[in-house]
This record gives structure tokens, C-alpha cells and sequence, in this order.
């Protein structure tokens, strides 16, 4: 009997260590990837002599699994999915000193190399959310700022497309310094101060209007001289002579003409 309690028991605490085991494995998700810390860098010795350790220690997987040591391993996770964060600024200075107000918004995500990975997490892991969304929007509302003072209000408006993919480079750097990569940047409104806007559009709207007068002039005076060459023509027939009316009449198309 005391054999079978000491069989039973060490059965339980195999049993228990199993389950100890398998709960240490890790799967990442498809839009994570885990840094497990714990392990030493590899040491490293710069141009000047100092002695340090890189970053190597730092284990990074993404989309597999991987198992953590208890106590002495530590395990983290990144969101790599894409966030949408709106861009605005107010009062921009553009090239003809004209002040606007910008509204645009960003696709932002954590890189997918193992060194954007390690910079992301350097810096937002225990923020993420608020961290990216935070820094994203400072970067780029500098950027729209820089590229909104070389550029008049008459540029952005006539290229958003060329605007924007001058915003997006003008931010890659620093994004891409901190493990970030922007996906896309879009203008969506842009107001000027005072009528500026509404001054733009009036010289086309005049020119327009102007068009549509002289046309309908022309159409209308094509009309009067048609009605002329009909009452014209009704006159000439009705001075003929009986046969020759009689023969006007028979044929409208040559009196016309």
C-alpha cells in the first residue's frame, strides 16, 4: 500500500510538471511577436575600446512558438498590427505666408525585422497604444509643418498625392528610428485663412459664367437669324405672281433655300 501512495505520488508530481512545462510554451499570433529576456547579450567592443553587451540577449519570434524558462526568463509581446491615426495641425505657415489648418490621417505599424522589433519595444512596449499613437502624431504634424512652409496653398491643393508621399518621407527617418514604418499618409482637408479658398475659385467661376453667356448669346442670335431668313422667305413668295406662288408652294425645301 505505501508503494502504491509513493507510485501515485511521483505519477501526480510528473503529471504536475508537465503541465508546468507545456504552459511555458509560447505561440505568437499572426499580428504579435514575443521578445523573451533573460539570456546575456554578446559582448562587444567599440572603436574607442568600451566594453558592452548588444542586444542579442533579446530573443525575438514572430509567428512561432517558443519556450520560456521559469524565474530566470522573461516573456513580452508587440502588437504588430496597422493603427490608424489621424494628423492635424493648425495655423501652418505656407510658402506665400498664408496660415491653413491641415487634417490628414496615418497607417502606422511596428516593423517586421527583429531590430525594428527591439527598437519598438525600447521605447513603447509598456505603452503601446498611447506611446505610437503619441509620437506618430507629433512626427508627422513636424513634418506637414516642413513641407506645408515650402509649398503655396495653391500646390498642396492641386497635388495631395505628391503632398503627401513628401510628408511620408520627410517623417521616415525618425519613424524608422524608433521601429516604426508608415504604411500610407493621406491629406484629407485643408483650410485657409479668411476667404483664401474662396477666392481661388472665383476667377474659374467668372470665367465660366462668361462662357455660358456668350454661348447663349450666339445660340440666341443663330435663332433670330433663322426666324430673318424665314420671314424672308414668306415674303418673297408672297410677292410672286398665282403660278409661280403655286409653285413655291409645291416645293418648300427650294423656297427655303
Amino acid at each position: 500500500m505505501t508503494l502504491l501512495y509513493a507510485i501515485g505520488g511521483i505519477a501526480a508530481l510528473v503529471l504536475l510538471l508537465v503541465l508546468l512545462l507545456l504552459s511555458r510554451i509560447k505561440v505568437a499570433g499572426p499580428n504579435q511577436a514575443f521578445l523573451v529576456t533573460g539570456r546575456q547579450g554578446r559582448q562587444v567592443t567599440d572603436a574607442s575600446g568600451v566594453v558592452s553587451r548588444d542586444s542579442s540577449g533579446q530573443k525575438v519570434v514572430m509567428g512561432a512558438s517558443v519556450f520560456v524558462l521559469p524565474v530566470v526568463q522573461k516573456l513580452h509581446t508587440m502588437d504588430l498590427s496597422s493603427r490608424r491615426i489621424p494628423v492635424g495641425i493648425r495655423g501652418a505657415v505656407s510658402k506665400q505666408g498664408v496660415k491653413c489648418d491641415l487634417e490628414g490621417v496615418a497607417i502606422v505599424k511596428v516593423g517586421g525585422s527583429e531590430s525594428s522589433i527591439r527598437a519598438a519595444a525600447q521605447r513603447f512596449l509598456n505603452q503601446q497604444q498611447q506611446g505610437i499613437d503619441t509620437f506618430t502624431s507629433e512626427v508627422l504634424a513636424g513634418a506637414l509643418r516642413s513641407i506645408v512652409g515650402r509649398l503655396t496653398i495653391e500646390e498642396i491643393i492641386r497635388d495631395r498625392a505628391a503632398f503627401a508621399s513628401a510628408v511620408a518621407e520627410e517623417a521616415e527617418s525618425s519613424l524608422t528610428g524608433q521601429g516604426l514604418v508608415l504604411d500610407t499618409f493621406q491629406l484629407q482637408d485643408i483650410q485657409a485663412e479668411g476667404s483664401y479658398l474662396a477666392d481661388l475659385g472665383r476667377p474659374e467661376a467668372a470665367r465660366v459664367l462668361k462662357e455660358a453667356s456668350i454661348a447663349e448669346a450666339r445660340a440666341r442670335q443663330a435663332a433670330q437669324q433663322e426666324q430673318l431668313l424665314a420671314d424672308e422667305a414668306i415674303a418673297i413668295a408672297q410677292r410672286q405672281p398665282a403660278p409661280k406662288q403655286a409653285e413655291i408652294t409645291a416645293e418648300p425645301g427650294a423656297a427655303t433655300a
